[in-house]
């Protein structure tokens, strides 16, 4: 029977036959959680869009500010919990032999869920980096003692170990996950726009290699008709449902008596 979050057993199957899956989550998983994407000048702190702040160049104007708001995104992470797409998500590596999570979220709630060496594709909230020797440093879950912080180092800033606005993406993750999708049988979309490139791009590099690639979310997206299909809810109830039923249908193959 198929599922009402629009889980068919056909889809269920297709994806139980891929051997390498890779799941590429974007901001309306975080959303779920209670936090804001920031994006778009709607007055969400001090009157001030996250262009305004995300940028290299507000930084070496005003570090402070930037880091005021850093911390104010800080605290509201750090009173967030894991939804139920992270927990799905977690527990879908647990049963993948060859399993990737990449993710632009910057916020860790994967990990926190139980993900293991999530790509994260713009960065992480709880990392900072030297301005001088680009070293990082992990960050507290607590308040900073000192805006805008300093390397014990050197004295030089560190700036949060995210990607800003007009910067690319880190090589090393980037490159890593468009393997990733050039090798995949099959490819998650959770919660992604389709409109931050480059990552925009990597559904379509796993299904111009032969990928199977489900999108799920709340609305259909730029790459709806260019993928495999959509399913359209939240991602906290789709997964859920997609998961269990992927988890039983490995185990009716597993139990199925074996011929000769």
């Amino acid at each position: 029977m198929d599922s009402p979050s629009g889980v068919t057993q056909e889809l269920v199957e297709r994806l139980s036959r891929a051997d390498r899956l890779v799941v590429l989550t974007g901001a309306g998983v975080s959303s779920e959680s209670g936090i804001p994407t920031f994006r778009g000048r709607n007055g969400l702190w001090e009157n001030y869009g996250a262009e305004d702040l995300a940028t290299w160049e507000a930084f070496q104007s005003d570090p402070e500010l930037v880091w005021r708001w850093y911390e104010y995104r800080r605290q509201m992470i750090a009173d967030a919990t894991p939804n139920p797409a992270h927990t799905a998500i977690a527990d879908l590596e647990k049963s993948c032999d060859d399993f990737m999570l990449v993710t632009q979220n910057v916020d860790g709630l994967h990990a926190r869920a139980g993900s293991t060496n999530p790509i994260e594709l713009h960065g992480n909230i709880w990392r900072g980096r030297c301005t001088k020797e680009q070293t990082l440093v992990d960050l507290p879950d607590t308040p900073l003692s000192e805006l805008p912080p300093r390397c014990k180092s050197c004295g030089a800033l560190i700036r949060p170990d995210v990607v800003w606005f007009g910067e690319p993406l880190p090589p090393e993750a980037y490159d890593a996950s468009y393997d990733a999708a050039s090798d995949c049988d099959a490819m998650l979309v959770v919660g992604t726009s389709a409109l931050v490139r480059p990552a925009s791009s990597l559904p379509l590099v796993a299904k111009h290699s032969g990928a199977f690639v489900v999108e799920v979310n709340t609305e259909y997206t730029a790459i709806s008709v260019l993928i495999d299909t959509t399913l359209i809810g939240r991602a906290g109830e789709v997964l859920p449902s997609l998961v269990s039923a992927l988890a039983e249908t490995r185990a009716a193959v597993q139990t199925e008596p074996q011929t000769t």
